[in-house]
Parts: C-alpha cells; structure tokens; sequence
C-alpha cells in the first residue's frame, strides 16, 4: 500500500472518530501534549495504546512495534494494513489511542 493510500485511510478514521489529524510530511493525531497516532514514511500507521490495549490487540490481531526513523516506538502497535481498510474498528482504535493519552500526565 503506498504512503498515499494508507493517509487517505487514516484521515478517513479520524473523521469517524472525530479526532484532528495534523501533521503533512509525517501525519499524525496528539491529544494532552502527547502524540498517539503516527504515519511514518513507510507508510505504517501505529497506534499508542495502554498496556493492556496493547496486549488485546496483540490477541485479536497480532501486535508489531511500530518501528520510526529506525527507533522503536514505546507504546505504539503497528496497525496491519488489512485493518487500515476497516474505517469503523480503526477509527475505535484511535479512540482508545485518544482515551490513553487523556490519562497520561498532560505535558
């Protein structure tokens, strides 16, 4: 999937979950001073959910670090692409990624 595509699908959850998509050359959503969504240069979306979240997903669809600018992203799951294409489950995945940055400390 080009980087093209997979932001044209990310911004069409976020418009579901209501959620400000920002960012142009690396897109992404923040809520509390954090971020918890980001769309790197691969085109890989990843998620910032609690620990907990993380492990569910892991369970229901096999969770991967999201790996950025050769770091990997503490907190972050990797969103398979065939999830990309279900607006209505990844946009609830970007709610639960907005939940958990509301209960981080604000920065």
């Amino acid at each position: 999937m080009s980087w093209e595509e997979a932001l044209k699908l990310f911004d069409e959850a976020a418009k579901v979950a209501q959620i400000e998509r920002k960012g142009k050359t690396m897109p992404y959503a923040s809520a509390n001073g954090h971020m918890f969504a980001l769309l790197n240069k691969d085109g890989q979306l990843g998620i910032r959910l609690s620990k907990d979240e993380q492990h569910q997903f892991d369970q229901d669809h096999g969770a991967a670090p999201l790996v950025s600018h050769g770091a990997i992203m503490r907190d972050y799951v990797l969103i398979p692409q065939k999830l990309l294409a279900k607006k209505e489950l990844l946009a609830a995945y970007l709610k639960k990624g907005l939940s958990h940055a509301m209960r981080l400390p604000a920065k």
